[in-house]
């Protein structure tokens, strides 16, 4: 089927939901291009490019047919730039807007999105700690799209335990590194999209410290680059294979071999988990934006199978024959939870988004857990619907349901899986400033339901289940901080994903303020954006009490179980 951008829905967000929305008519119109662009021209290669997925002929890999062609496209139209500094050739546009765009790319087609996000997040690092003359030579071409970057972290024995990597750098006269190791799940290790790959490579000099102090950041292009911007000899860096995955199969998965590769290194030794969290915190606030997006797409999917499968009499005996399944109330049901837990986790992410372009440096890493956890488990949840609803068919592969099911899986595992960005909220978020940030986002929940109360009846209702689970979220937080290790992180999971839900709810409430003021503006979508809200508001936000049992009550249970 084909995928319409929700721009209407992204701009209402941009526009009053998210902090420092910047030019609201540029961003319209950024918005609406790029979504007119990824509908024609990414889109059309989802299916097929799932299909035929990624190749790998000795060392060399070979994307889906059209991949090529359309990344080219997408470096001529300047896309890449959109939210990165002009003054290496970048748009300079407000992250919400970015926030927006990523979705529409990962709602077109998520493999082909994949490239261009680890870009970002090479991009961001280097931005943040290469040295000037690094900055000059890779941030233009990546900025522009020329090249692409990857994040290169995992090693076989070596996953979210980065102090047992073994990669090893051995530091030369002319002060570059020999980068030796093998490096796993590397996407887009190696592709036939750009003229050359920038890897961001963790690794050890020999001297370094044990654990995660030891552990230092390098460039590794493909080719090397000349003192002219020009392309040198190849890297000793090479593809050894790709993965065969359950889902993203156009995305190749890379088995990387650095055998004495040349590369530099960024900042100072040992301090490279600091600058890797740089680009990682990027990556996961990006795959929290994948999540909203396979939602979209797989509840756009089963809007309009619902809408034209015939299939069973209404239960009110409003008619003879056979209806549209859209007609049946748990049909409707289904498609109102995969709308609203959408709308809510875009919401989410804008705000997010929004709150990284001010200088609340706490507010806004408080949030990327929440996007990247809450988000993607939503994600699975809302795919999963998608396949419900188009019944035996959309356990078939053909109707394209069950691979936006397969794609949503790896969301909550990928930079981090849903445990590590709980234990993240948890410890650095929560515990560590004794609940001040948790405390700052009570009060202003707060006020929106004063706010709320002063609306109608509908909004009242909102504010009533609004504020039961901010008080849900108060409880768990006093308890958080009064528990012991193991049982506060016993409850972690419990935690992120009720203040997830929490957090979404709010912004949904505050877009019922901005649509009760505005219906005599666009009726039809106020109105629908309220009655969302109001469905999030008692099917969905009311899942924070179960959560908060979970963490309060549930804990003990958890670790007196034996196995």
């Amino acid at each position: 089927m084909t995928y319409e951008a929700p721009v209407r829905d992204m701009m209402f967000n941009i526009a009053h939901i998210a902090p420092n929305p910047g030019d609201l008519e540029m961003a319209a119109a950024v918005l609406e291009e790029f979504g007119r662009f990824c509908a024609e021209e990414v889109a059309p290669l989802n299916a097929p490019g799932d299909r035929e997925g990624s190749r790998c002929d000795q060392g060399q890999v070979q994307t889906p047919a059209g991949f090529r062609q359309a990344y080219g496209k997408y470096v001529a139209m300047g896309w890449q730039g959109l939210v990165h500094p002009s003054e290496f050739g970048g748009q300079d546009l407000p992250r919400a807007v970015g926030a927006a765009a990523g979705e529409i790319l990962n709602a077109a087609n998520i493999s082909f999105a994949l490239c261009p996000l680890l870009t970002d997040g090479a991009i961001e690092a280097l931005r943040h700690f290469g040295c000037a003359q690094m900055k000059q030579t890779y941030l233009p071409k990546l900025v522009s799209g020329t090249w692409t970057g990857t994040m290169n972290l995992t090693e076989p024995q070596a996953g979210s335990d980065l102090a047992l990597l073994r990669t090893r750098a051995d530091a030369q006269q002319n002060g570059t590194y020999k980068i030796t190791g093998t490096k796993i799940y590397i996407t887009y290790g190696e592709h036939d999209l750009a003229e050359n790959i920038i890897h961001l490579v963790l690794a050890r000099t020999p001297d370094a410290p044990k654990g995660i102090k030891g552990i230092s950041l390098f460039v590794v292009p493909k080719f090397l680059v000349s003192a002219d911007a020009s392309l040198g000899p190849r890297n000793a860096v090479r593809c050894q294979s790709i993965e065969h995955k359950l889902g993203v199969r156009a995305s190749p998965t890379c088995v990387m071999e650095f055998e004495g590769a040349t590369g530099f290194l960024i900042g100072r030794e040992n301090a490279g988990l600091d600058y890797m969290f740089t680009m990682m915190n990027a990556a996961r606030f990006a795959v929290g934006v994948q999540g909203v997006a396979v939602g979209e797409r797989a509840y756009q999917q089963a809007l309009a199978y619902a809408k034209t499968r015939l299939q069973g009499r209404p239960v009110d005996g409003s008619a003879q024959g056979a209806v549209a399944i859209i007609h049946h109330p748990d049909v409707r049901r289904m498609l109102a939870h995969m709308r609203a837990t959408t709308e809510a986790c875009r919401a989410l992410s804008a705000v997010a988004a929004g709150w990284q372009d001010t200088s609340d440096v706490a507010m806004a890493e408080f949030l990327v857990p929440l996007v990247k956890g809450f988000c993607t488990e939503m994600s699975v949840h809302i795919a999963s619907l998608g396949v419900q609803i188009h019944g035996g068919m959309g356990f078939i592969e053909d109707t394209g349901a069950a691979q936006h099911y397969r794609d949503a899986r790896i969301l909550p595992i990928y930079e981090g899986t849903t445990a590590i960005q709980a234990n993240d909220l948890l410890g650095r978020k929560t515990l560590r400033d004794g609940g001040a940030t948790a405390g700052r986002i009570a009060e202003m929940i707060a006020l929106t339901e004063q706010d709320l109360q002063q609306g109608s009846s509908v909004a009242q209702d909102i504010a009533a289940r609004l504020g039961s689970a901010r008080q849900d979220f108060q409880a768990v937080v006093a308890h958080l901080l009064t528990s012991s290790p193991n049982q506060a992180y016993a409850g972690a999971v419990p935690y992120l994903m009720l203040a997830g839900n929490l957090v979404a709810g709010w912004q949904m409430a505050r877009a019922v303020l901005v649509a009760e003021a505005a219906q005599d503006c666009d009726h039809a979508f106020m109105s629908a954006k309220i009655a969302t809200a109001h469905f999030y508001a008692h099917h969905i936000l009311t899942e924070t009490g179960l959560q908060r049992s979970r963490v309060i009550d549930g804990a003990a249970s958890l670790l007196d179980t034996v196995f």
